[in-house]
């Protein structure tokens, strides 16, 4: 199955531009979100480079940002780069835990193959992937049960009427395995 940004960025506008004046846009070498300015009448999520998985954990963030967050520059996040401490990782863990889902969420919906990010390659210590990874399955099941963030459970429709994906259930989302 072949993933192409293009078709994302045309599905995503479809489904999101007439209704918050959002678009998804192909940008440089650091993804961002903008909201509409004097310059730009749309909302713009931002990703890295043309990769598909970029473009997937952006619109995650935006899926999940409430109607205040989508108003400030990166929702008003402040991101502290790669070269995290273990207390510094681990705080960065625990907000990327429903990102994280909804992306796999979204992966899912289009076949498309999803591994955590841990984003953290000159930290001074090795993350752990496999438990890092067992707390964002934990989510994904959670949003199967309880009901997914109203634009992804859209997003995450037309991704599968475009893919030929059927309903996501919670046997698609395996346990994570030591060898991650």
């Amino acid at each position: 199955m072949s993933h192409d940004y293009h078709d994302l960025i045309q599905l995503f506008n479809r489904t999101f531009l007439p209704t918050y004046q959002t678009e998804l846009v192909l940008g440089g070498d650091e993804p961002i979100y903008r909201p509409a300015d004097a310059a730009h009448p749309h909302h713009r999520v931002i990703f890295a480079r043309g990769y598909f998985a970029s473009a997937l954990h952006e619109i995650a963030h935006w899926c999940i940002a409430g109607a205040e967050r989508r108003l400030l520059e990166d929702y008003g996040y402040w991101y502290l780069p790669d070269g995290r401490d273990e207390q510094q990782q681990a705080a960065f863990e625990q907000v990327e835990v429903k990102p994280q889902a909804v992306e796999w969420l979204l992966s899912a919906s289009c076949g498309f193959r999803f591994q955590v990010s841990c984003d953290n390659l000159s930290g001074d210590h090795e993350p752990d992937r496999v438990g890092f990874t067992r707390k964002v399955r934990e989510q994904v099941l959670s949003y199967l049960n309880q009901g997914m963030p109203e634009r992804a459970a859209m997003l995450s429709e037309a991704l599968r009427a475009h893919y030929g994906v059927p309903a996501l259930k919670s046997e698609h989302f395996a346990e994570p395995c030591l060898s991650l």
